[in-house]
């Protein structure tokens, strides 16, 4: 390569580590247009065009790379499997990138377990289990491999080896996140045998050892702060400018509340009737709050019925993206109960189903989970305590608004009884009731949250009322909660 190039692909670099991407793209770029055979380029490309959301052109830049003859072209199709099952939803072409990378180092072991993370949202429990435990035939101490393999196995059949194992590795001092794994994996299986008392002080452990990971990066949960959030927007005036109601489909169907409240549950029960597709936990809205609303207050206050208009939109794009055929798409981003004043304006009509379920088990299920660290409010049982307080007096603000929009659909009473809960869903959604629970299992071809097992086997009522395996551990929580139905 000429001198040339080297200089200008050092240029590249370094404004690559100046965090300049957009102008490191430019001199890639460049680099690419007068050698296009550079295959160094094109990978670095790619790499930026990723970290900018410019999927198709990453997809075709690390293309380029390994048809170049990239060195360890195993990364790069490692990287093009990411794009295409997180991003693009597209699971087949994924499972070809992987392979693909795995032909040409089997002892690739990233490629392995992001294989092995595909096949359990596919719910393909076998092949999923079998790469864990290639992975741990390899590299005993891949806690992370060991954790996933623990929660792949059926809560009813579990070993007592595998506990030990997992108590094992625990004393060999992993870091602070491979920790917070194996005790969340370890919790589980204590909570699955009857051994409770262990199992909370494990789960216990688990977000101590999470919270210790998250370091510096993540803002400690303020109760305060969430207060006066939840203080301001009951207080915000109604709107006057919304954007125009709209008919064309897909239309949007909104699943807000709590995590852990049936929220998966009540999509993928949807996502079997005729005409609704599952559009999962979209980031739309709270990017857009984020990003473009901010301050957020004061913008709503001041924005126009054209921007919303533009607004909805964009978000009705987003939906088509999901499907070009259905009459509704579900949106199931619990949080967006935060934002249903904005929902309101950009869709007049829009209907919200609000799951919940009892207080109790919900605030447990949440710190029985390893959530992402930015939910630090879940890393502590009296912060999701509080967290839940200022979510249930929200919602009671949002239905006197809107009492006819919102329909609670209540996981326990579908547990009990399911026929007539759904119904009742389907009568406020305007659905065509088929006369039976649909079956998950059966239909969905992806399910990527920490529910992913659990929607694919039957109701089951084995959660329903699991708090009172732990009435002495959660007595503050339950005197602190009295006040809530």
């Amino acid at each position: 390569m000429t001198d040339a190039a080297n200089e200008m692909m050092r240029e590249a670099a370094e404004l690559q580590r100046a965090n300049r991407p957009a102008e490191a793209m430019s001199r890639y770029r460049a680099v690419v247009a007068r050698w296009p055979q550079h295959a160094e380029a094109w990978y670095n490309l790619g790499v930026l065009e990723r970290r900018g959301s410019l999927h198709a052109q990453a997809l075709a830049s690390y293309q380029r790379a390994i048809s170049l003859g990239i060195s360890r072209a195993e990364e790069v199709h490692l990287n093009r499997g990411v794009i295409l099952s997180d991003i693009l939803g597209d699971y087949p072409a994924a499972v070809r990138e992987l392979e693909q990378a795995l032909d040409l180092n089997p002892a690739y072991w990233p490629a392995v377990l992001n294989l092995a993370n595909i096949y359990e949202d596919l719910g393909k429990r076998p092949e999923a289990s079998a790469l864990y435990a290639r992975i741990l035939e390899n590299q005993p101490r891949a806690y992370e491999a060991l954790a996933r393999f623990a929660n792949v196995q059926p809560a009813a059949s579990v070993e007592p080896a595998l506990i030990q194992r997992l108590r094992a590795a625990l004393t060999e001092g992993p870091p602070p996140e491979e920790q917070a794994s194996l005790s969340f994996a370890l919790g589980r299986l204590l909570d699955a045998t009857g051994g409770y008392r262990e199992a909370f002080q494990t789960y216990a452990a688990a977000n101590q050892a999470s919270r210790a990971a998250a370091g510096p990066h993540v803002v400690p949960y303020d109760r305060a702060r969430q207060e006066a959030f939840v203080d301001r927007m009951i207080a915000s005036p109604r709107a006057t400018a919304h954007a125009a109601a709209s008919d064309a489909p897909p239309r949007p169907i909104f699943i807000v509340g709590m995590f852990r409240s049936g929220s998966t549950l009540a999509e993928q029960l949807l996502a079997g009737m005729p005409g609704v597709a599952a559009g999962g936990e979209m980031s739309f809205l709270p990017r857009l709050v984020h990003e473009e609303l901010a301050p957020f207050f004061a913008t709503l206050e001041s924005i126009s019925a054209q921007r919303l208009d533009a607004i909805a939109a964009r978000y009705r794009a987003e939906l088509l993206k999901v499907s070009a055929s259905a009459a509704y798409v579900t949106d199931k981003r619990p949080d967006n109960f935060l934002y249903i004043g904005l929902i309101k304006r950009l869709f007049p009509d829009a209907r919200i189903v609000h799951t919940r379920r009892n207080p109790l088990d919900n605030c447990l299920s949440v710190y029985f989970l390893h959530l992402e660290q930015q939910m630090s409010y879940a890393l502590d049982l009296m912060d999701i305590g509080h967290y839940y307080r200022e979510y249930r007096r929200l919602m009671d603000h949002w239905k006197s608004l809107y009492p006819d929009d919102i329909h609670d659909f209540d996981y326990d009473a579908l547990i009990a009884e399911p026929e007539p809960t759904l119904e009742r869903l389907c009568g406020f959604l305007g659905l065509e009731w088929p006369g039976q629970v649909p079956k998950v299992a059966t239909r969905s071809a992806a399910i990527r949250t920490a529910s992913v097992w659990q929607v694919r086997e039957p109701l089951y009522a084995t959660s329903s009322g699991r708090s009172r395996n732990y009435a002495p551990e959660l007595a503050p929580l339950r005197e602190y909660l009295a006040a809530i139905a």
